[in-house]
């Protein structure tokens, strides 16, 4: 198991951009594929962006692909999700997941650990 503790969400205007970060600890977390996930009131769990255990590859929803960018620094220990041209439909509680088996993918993961979530909300 892997403790995922999500940071860097609130209020932001429609066109403005903010920095999810996501500190993991208790495994070797450079060895495990991460993803985010975003639910929105009243939606199921949606899947965001993923990235592969090397940094390598990075894979994200079409609604989000050009203003969202998935990184990882693992030196920190932290996966991040950079979000530009914020709409208000990215209002959501953000979630950062680990994959459940090592040396993953960004795609077709288990995610078998995630944080407690973090809200984002967009105004317009």
């Amino acid at each position: 198991q892997v403790q995922l503790v999500e940071s860097g969400g609130g209020p932001v205007e429609a066109g403005g951009s903010l920095r999810l970060s996501c500190a993991a600890s208790g495994r070797t977390f450079s060895n495990y594929a991460m993803g985010w996930f975003r639910q929105a009131p009243g939606k199921e769990r949606e899947f965001v962006a993923g990235i592969s255990w090397s940094g390598a590859s990075t894979t994200y929803v079409d609604s989000v692909k050009g203003r969202f960018t998935i990184s990882r620094d693992n030196a920190k220990n932290t996966v991040y999700l950079q979000m530009n041209r914020l709409k208000p439909e990215d209002t959501a509680v953000y979630y950062c997941a680990a994959d459940s088996r090592p040396f993953g993918g960004s795609y077709n993961l288990d995610f078998g650990s995630w944080g407690q979530g973090t809200q984002v909300t967009v105004s317009s």
